[in-house]
């Protein structure tokens, strides 16, 4: 079951892919991360859900990883008492705190914290961008404003404000009781939907104590404009293009998305290009052009993962998807090109023997031309500072740790053995010479590069490199 690409693959769970066969066919063509979007799944359904996952993990025997994407607060409009209106560009449109249905000129906003918050010349979106108007006047109780782009309004459209930084939490209780749920069963990740500042990652790491590795959706804009900040704080990135989509004028989102893929890159944080990627395989067996390029671009600059939404959830060839992804990245991957766009990306490493280790483990790897960088870890931490390296060879992660071998995933070009730890350093060497001819990188009689730390067990010292030869019993010496 190993790739031959480096970008991983996430797709989503729903009606079209919940059982357990199709699960199984998913991820025989390709999938590494499964989403589970709690928008939409129940905590029994859950629990079947990952319980299926792990049950095709075990027959595969290959570490699967689960992420449980939660929903995060909705703000919405109220009822109208027609149902809906149209409003149009020029009109003057109210959104108030009086709970009676809406009409032609007003509707109830059920927010309040929106009018401590907004201010005049904001923007509200309504209906994911669809519509726009501008605060003209602002009280307490009552936000006058200006139709920019009219259109129909009907009940409860979900609102958008791009210009105001909102003071509620990015977890709501549903979420706290999906995240107590999702990290409660063993997932591997938790997505953060909504995220405006570091304090949302702050939170809902506390939250999840260690259980679980915490991704932070970007899909506000005031959430980059502290992108460095969010950054240190969660353990991964989303580039949720949907809600960015809206809350940004479109044509700037190509730009942000490289902003943020090469920000997660430079502190060595997985980053998962989300939303459309194949939309139109939703309905048909071929995506198109634009589509296949789109994917192309996320792989080209050095995305961790590409993300299949609605594409696997709910279209009709979730498997043909995903087979489609998978040939993409390994078309882009084998591109003449590729390597070099890469390597321009790359960036210093921090003055940690951590990452200077890691750096000079694909300086030599890459020197010497040696087939695999064999990696023992039990945090992970030592296989995403080589990740981050981006090199040009496959990276064989080593660890005792089922959880992290799961996390590790969804991390560029780690194929991750779960296995026991060594006992001594002899039984390191001689290991990695082992599995590394398993799973077929390596033969004997190459050369491997296998970095680890002593003492053996000990989290966060990794301190050694060794070049190792296979013996002719396919063990390093």
């Amino acid at each position: 079951m190993r790739r031959n690409r480096k970008v991983k693959i996430l797709a989503t769970l729903g009606p079209a892919s919940s059982s357990p066969d199709m699960i199984e066919k998913l991820f025989v063509a390709g999938v590494d991360v499964f989403r589970i979007n709690m928008s939409h799944t129940n905590h029994d359904l859950l629990k079947t859900l990952y319980g299926h996952i792990r049950a095709v993990e075990a027959k595969l025997e290959r570490p699967i990883g689960v992420l449980c994407d939660l929903q995060g607060p909705k703000i919405r409009i109220d009822t109208f008492a027609d149902k809906e209106v149209r409003i149009h560009a020029g009109d003057t449109f109210v959104f108030d705190t009086d709970p009676t249905p809406g009409d032609q000129i007003r509707v109830h906003l059920p927010h309040p914290e929106i009018f401590a918050a907004a201010k005049v010349g904001d923007s509200l979106l309504l209906n994911d961008g669809r519509l726009r108007v501008e605060i003209t006047e602002a009280t307490p109780s009552r936000l006058t404003t200006k139709v920019i782009f009219g259109g129909v309004l009907s009940n409860r459209k979900g609102v958008n404000l791009p210009d105001t930084v909102i003071p509620i939490p990015a977890l709501t209780k549903k979420d706290r009781a999906d995240l107590e749920a999702a990290a409660s069963i063993g997932a591997d990740w938790i997505a953060l939907s909504f995220v405006q500042r570091p304090e949302d990652v702050a939170e809902a790491k506390k939250l999840v104590a260690g259980r679980a590795a915490v991704m932070a959706k970007i899909e506000k804009p005031s959430a980059l404009t502290c992108l460095d900040d969010i950054l240190k704080i969660a353990d991964g990135i989303m580039v949720a293009r949907g809600d960015l989509g809206v809350e940004l004028p479109i044509e700037s989102v190509p730009a942000r998305q490289k902003q943020i893929t090469r920000a997660a890159r430079r502190y060595g944080r997985p980053v998962v290009v989300a939303t459309q990627m194949l939309e139109s395989m939703i309905e048909e067996p071929v995506p198109t052009r634009a589509e296949v390029s789109d994917v192309a671009t996320a792989v080209y600059e050095g995305a961790d993962a590409v993300m299949l939404s609605a594409e696997s959830a709910s279209g009709k060839w979730p498997e043909k998807a995903v087979q489609t992804m998978d040939r993409v990245a390994q078309t882009v991957e084998g591109d003449s090109h590729y390597g070099g766009i890469i390597h321009a990306q790359r960036t210093e490493p921090e003055a940690t023997v951590a990452d200077a280790i890691s750096a000079a483990a694909r300086t030599i790897a890459e020197t010497l031309e040696v087939p695999a960088i064999v990696c023992y870890t039990g945090s992970g931490s030592t296989g995403l500072r080589i990740a981050r390296e981006r090199p040009n060879l496959p990276v064989l992660a080593l660890t005792p740790v089922a959880g992290t071998a799961r996390r590790l995933s969804l991390a560029w070009g780690i194929h991750t053995v779960l296995t026991e730890d060594a006992s001594s350093i002899d039984e390191m060497f001689s290991r990695a010479g082992e599995i590394a001819c398993r799973e077929g990188f390596t033969k004997p009689g190459d050369r491997i590069l296998i970095s680890a730390g002593v003492p053996i067990g000990t989290p966060g010292t990794t301190n050694m490199l060794r070049v190792a030869t296979i013996g002719r019993d396919g063990k390093g010496v």
